[in-house]
């Protein structure tokens, strides 16, 4: 039975209830999946708590009109509810936030101007810090909202708050699609490691420690491979922002 199948017959039953608990489980992998990308400050269970607010807020809300299975678009709310509770108790100081920047914009100028990839030793440099210093900034960058989560959260909701905007406006389908072919395009470009790491992450779901396990390295190390490759992707898509604007 289909999503909308499932949902629709157990809607129309009444027991709703039932609909929640078989969605436990959706609830508890998506907020174990994403502990692999926060701090440790951020408890699972905080994220659960917050994880069933948006799946009570799916069963209430789901239109099966919009075309998503039900699964799917329970998905988007509960990680957009227990992504509103990480932004509620943000640790991060200014000052990641800043340096997650700034590495960034040295990636887009080094890779402006030598036309190749920028490698650690080259945004070290460009930064002023020894290779320690720059690992040191991807550590505290992972759990920085500027790459992950905030970027997520734009990605969950809006998609159905939108869709009667997108459906009547070609030119603003025309962008979206566009931004995912130069993303597509971004990740591919990535150096092989960077590549593999979000590949292993986001496409099969493996956590920091199975990624570090499959490469011989530390899980510390991961993390560090994560960060970069998620700033290089934020760097090379400005560059797309900025050549769109300019059209």
């Amino acid at each position: 039975m289909s999503g909308a199948a499932m949902y629709a017959t157990t809607m129309k039953a009444g027991n709703t209830d039932d609909l929640v608990i078989q969605h436990l489980p959706l609830v508890k992998r998506i907020a174990f999946h994403l502990m692999g990308r926060l701090p440790d400050t951020v408890q699972v269970d905080d994220l659960i708590q917050a994880g069933m607010l948006g799946l009570l807020e799916a069963v209430k809300k789901y239109d099966v009109s919009q075309g998503a299975s039900f699964e799917t678009y329970a998905g988007i709310r509960i990680r957009g509810s227990m992504l509103d509770e990480v932004r509620r108790s943000d640790w991060t100081p200014r000052s990641v936030h800043k340096k997650s920047r700034m590495v960034s914009e040295a990636i887009r100028e080094i890779e402006n101007k030598l036309g190749r990839e920028a490698k650690d030793a080259d945004i070290a440099q460009h930064l002023g810090v020894d290779l320690d210093g720059y690992n040191q900034i991807l550590q505290d960058s992972l759990g920085c909202k500027t790459f992950s989560v905030e970027e997520l959260s734009e990605t969950g909701d809006a998609a159905f708050q939108n869709a009667d905007i997108m459906e009547g406006d070609p030119s603003n389908l025309l962008e979206q699609d566009g931004f995912q072919q130069a993303l597509a395009k971004a990740i591919m470009s990535l150096p092989e490691r960077e590549r593999l790491v979000v590949s292993l992450y986001y496409d099969e779901e493996f956590n920091l420690r199975e990624i570090g396990e499959v490469l011989n390295i530390s899980e510390s190390r991961v993390s560090q491979i994560s960060s970069q490759a998620m700033l290089r992707l934020r760097s090379r898509m400005t560059e797309w922002s900025d050549r769109k604007d300019g059209n």
